[in-house]
């Protein structure tokens, strides 16, 4: 079975499971967005992310921190496993 491809905020953001294990990557690249949330996180600037990733905007680094803000506005439900 084949499974489709997905695309968020315009195609900027799409999940392929043939691109990076299935992961949400920037414009089909293989760069994820988790890559470029953990930069962030380490305390990167964004024009040290750029330097290191040429082919990214200022824009594709915002539309990764609005994609990880959108799916921590989801509803979650946590299970014990036993």
């Amino acid at each position: 079975m084949k499974l489709e491809k997905l695309s968020y905020f315009n195609g900027n953001i799409t999940i392929d499971a043939d691109v990076c294990n299935g992961k949400p990557t920037i414009r089909g690249q293989r760069i994820t967005v988790q890559t470029i949330l953990e930069f962030l996180s380490a305390g990167e600037s964004q024009e040290e992310i750029l330097r290191q990733y040429p082919t990214l905007t200022k824009e594709d680094i915002q539309t990764c921190l609005a994609f990880a803000t959108q799916l921590m506005g989801q509803r979650y439900s946590l299970q014990k496993i036993a």
